[in-house]
């Protein structure tokens, strides 16, 4: 049986992937082994990138809301009124407050997230993985 691993994924993920379609991050949001999920306002956050992303990954408007919507089936986006309650804590130990909903949906998901920002490694409530944590062979990886 085949174990899968839930995880909140971080915008610079998502942008990550948009950026550079055959790289690691693009991979991985594909691996049938990783359940993701985010907070409905990454889509907002990717929006006031999209100009940045499109000329960095020389996608046209077109190719990148296509891409977008391809990968967007790939991640469950959850209502900000389904972790609100878990705003509170999140908010005690977040190293950065831009990423407090993040960890309040990590929390009540009791699942780990994906981001490759190192601060975030700072608290201990919420397992923080970056990409090449996920990419790491051996068999006690979960999506080898």
């Amino acid at each position: 049986m085949v174990r899968l691993m839930e995880l909140v994924v971080d915008a610079n993920v998502l942008i990550s992937a948009l950026i550079a379609s055959q790289g690691k991050s693009c991979e991985l949001v594909f691996n049938d082994r990783l359940r993701l999920y985010a907070p409905e306002f990454l889509l907002e956050e990717v929006e006031k990138y999209k100009e940045e992303i499109l000329t960095k990954s020389k996608l046209s408007k077109s190719e990148f809301d296509l891409f977008l919507s391809i990968i967007s089936t790939r991640i469950d986006f959850i209502p900000y009124s389904d972790f609100e309650n878990y705003i509170p804590e999140s908010e005690k130990f977040s190293p950065d407050p831009n990423d407090t909903e993040y960890f309040a949906l990590a929390l009540k998901l009791k699942c780990g997230f994906w981001s490759n920002d190192k601060r975030l490694k700072e608290q201990n409530k919420v397992k923080v993985y970056s990409t090449t944590e996920l990419l790491k062979e051996g068999k006690d990886s979960p999506i080898r």
